[in-house]
């Protein structure tokens, strides 16, 4: 089995700079106990909601700028076409994870090919 290598622009003193005054324990007890919350029902909607989120997304804008069809960028992203058509009509809204990914790609289009070079 081939051991997996963290490969970073970072050193390794910039990222634990990074995390120097982080309190990883209370973060994971925060999420746990709103993980509980929204399984009992008890959740709050601000805690349903992101703390932190992206700009907003135009999904059919990214993908007309890359000249892609949505049935390209579907597979792109790993979703179904019909997913994306979806977002584009608004019917459904992609999920933090593809905002992500839609935001990224949003602001280095070269993302795409490094993305597909992976597929093969």
């Amino acid at each position: 089995m081939e051991e997996k290598v963290f490969k970073s622009s970072l050193t390794k003193e910039e990222i634990e700079a990074n995390f120097k005054n982080a309190d990883l324990f209370s973060g994971i007890m925060s999420g746990l106990e709103e993980a509980l919350a929204y399984e009992k029902g008890t959740a709050k909607a601000a805690t349903i909601a992101r703390k932190r989120s992206l700009p907003d997304i135009n999904v059919s804008e990214t993908r007309k700028a890359l000249n892609m069809t949505q049935k390209a960028f579907a597979g792109v992203l790993g979703v179904s076409a019909r997913t994306v058509e979806a977002w584009e009509s608004g019917r459904t809204n992609p999920s933090h994870t593809a905002r992500n990914l839609i935001f990224l790609i949003s602001q280095d289009y070269s993302l795409v090919s490094k993305l597909r070079s992976q597929m093969r």
